[in-house]
């Protein structure tokens, strides 16, 4: 029986691939097959569109938590110098945000110029076609720069409650402001993003592949942008700091400096920026290009097609639940391991963050992965029972190499310490700081 089910298992993957092969249509033809079309059983019943529409109430509660940790964040106090350098630092990153912004207008001009050329003379769509997929190509541009806007401004308000927090000497306190400020971040973007490709997949119908394709290319487009340019404003920023250390005597750090707020700003345009921008994008186009394979290699099988499609956006959207309530079991017992103690590992809260998030996200992934399909039967009516959970460890494989990178990378893993004992730089870099 098990050999027989690994050989059903192993030829409907292969299907699938072949599928993909032969596909003759483009990303450009996808037709997304109808959702309500799909039930769960396990779920009393529940068609695919109402978990989709479920999953728009998600993203609402992850942006909500993202829009009340910043008004948190910045109700902290905060001495009035340190939030004066944080309001010039932010004000300096705001025209870098405006100046971007024009240059992505200009970029998008000739974008929108190849997409028109390619879908209105090449594919033939209609004139209402072709500005609902510049539309969503702006979309996608707009979620880019926006979740990008809304990283660097919490930054900056966190950075200087950050500063303040150190001195009252409550180490746990102070760890938890730039903590907060990350899962603001991070759930945004995932929510944001998560909203749009929703709302492109349940309202625009025929119009969802062409669009997807616009979205992908303008999130695209931000995210390059704010990337590349952030990374050389920052270098831009450190050079001239540099010059002024060396020209005119003045340590890098010194409030004379006038290339100190160059600096910071050059630090906030690389490290929040680019990375925030990058992250949407990334997030974005992975799903895009998932759902063209799902829709272009099972064309013929549309059932199947719309039960792996919502599958894929359950996942999804739990990453915001497992997400928020790893969070807040990862803070109850920072304090009541931490709370007390002047002096601990400033990475051990985080370690630990990501860790329970990654064993909660691959308990919740088997669990709901069992649910969906649990009874999944492919299109000609063979049960395909073990698909589940080999859907779901494909998931954790990934979810396991996230948690496992940064402990090989981070500075008190054991090959960074051994490079950083033999490298003749390190002990002057320590020296130096």
């Amino acid at each position: 029986m098990a050999t027989k089910s690994l050989r059903l298992r192993v030829f409907f993957l292969f299907n699938l691939f072949l599928l993909a092969l032969n596909a003759s249509a483009s990303e450009a033809d996808i037709k997304i097959p109808p959702l309500d079309t799909v039930k769960f059983a396990s779920l009393g019943g529940m068609t695919g569109a109402t978990l989709m529409y479920l999953g728009i109430v998600i993203c609402a509660i992850g942006a909500a938590f993202g829009v009340v940790q910043y008004l948190q964040t910045k109700a902290l106090p905060v001495h009035e110098s340190m939030a004066n350098v944080s309001n010039t630092i932010w004000e300096t990153c705001k025209t870098y945000l405006f100046t971007q912004g024009k240059f992505l207008a200009i970029l998008w001009v000739l974008i929108a110029a190849c997409m028109v050329f390619y879908f209105g003379v090449l594919d033939h769509k209609s004139a209402g076609h072709i500005v609902v997929i510049l539309l969503a190509s702006i979309l996608g541009i707009l979620g880019s720069y926006g979740v990008a806007w809304f990283g660097i401004r919490i930054n900056t308000v966190a950075n200087s409650r950050a500063a303040f927090s150190a001195l009252k000497g409550n180490p746990l306190a102070t760890l938890g402001i730039p903590l907060r400020s990350g899962m603001s971040v991070g759930l945004l973007l995932v929510a944001v993003e998560l909203f749009f490709m929703i709302c492109i997949l349940m309202f625009l119908g025929d119009l969802a592949g062409p669009c997807f394709i616009g979205f992908a290319i303008g999130e695209s487009l931000g995210a390059s942008v704010l990337r590349i340019c952030g990374g050389i404003f920052t270098k831009i920023a450190d050079i001239g700091s540099d010059l002024m250390k060396i020209v005119f005597k003045l340590p890098e750090d010194d409030p004379k400096n006038p290339g100190v707020i160059a600096d910071c700003t050059g630090d906030n345009a690389g490290d929040s920026v680019g990375p925030t921008a990058d992250g949407f994008e990334t997030y974005g186009v992975t799903g895009v290009a998932l759902i063209a394979f799902l829709a272009l290699s099972l064309e013929t099988s549309p059932g199947t097609c719309a039960t792996l499609i919502i599958w894929l956006f359950v996942m999804r959207a739990l990453m915001i639940v497992t997400s928020l309530a790893s969070y807040f079991v990862n803070e109850a017992i920072s304090k009541a391991k931490f709370g007390g103690q002047k002096d601990f590992d400033f990475e051990a809260p985080l370690t630990h963050l990501v860790w329970i998030t990654s064993a909660v996200s691959i308990a919740v992934t088997f669990g709901a992965s069992y649910l969906l399909l649990g009874d999944f039967k492919d299109s000609v009516g063979v049960a395909q029972n073990s698909l589940w959970w080999v859907m779901s460890a494909i998931i954790s494989c990934g979810t396991v190499a996230g948690a496992l990178i940064p402990e090989f990378t981070k500075s008190s893993s054991a090959p960074v310490a051994n490079t950083s004992a033999k490298s003749p730089i390190a002990p002057s870099t320590a020296a130096r700081r």
